[in-house]
């Protein structure tokens, strides 16, 4: 459904709702965290069930915004303050 997977150990390509421009308040928090003292923490899950159970989400830990793209939805490169394990990396990768 969205375009997130991890670029490498690192860097974490992120896709916002497709209803998110880049004009409207969730957008510009999202692109200035840092100067609007918003601190970004990414969690992650392979999968949204298993078996009919809600799959549990992954903490990566803080980030920092690279770059972004587009508006409806916006992509976003994250930079992870910690890299990713490696176990996780292998599943999170396009």
């Amino acid at each position: 459904m969205y375009e997130d997977y991890a670029i490498n150990d690192e860097l974490f390509n992120w896709q916002s709702q497709s209803r998110t421009s880049i004009d409207s308040p969730t957008g510009k928090r999202y692109v200035n965290h840092r100067e609007g003292g918003n601190n970004i923490l990414l969690f992650v899950r392979e999968n949204k069930s298993e078996d009919g159970v809600t799959s549990p989400y992954t903490y990566l830990g803080p980030a920092d915004i690279v770059s972004h793209i587009g508006s409806k939805p916006i992509s976003i490169v994250w930079k992870l303050r910690n890299k990713i394990p490696a176990s996780i990396a292998k599943k999170a990768a396009l």
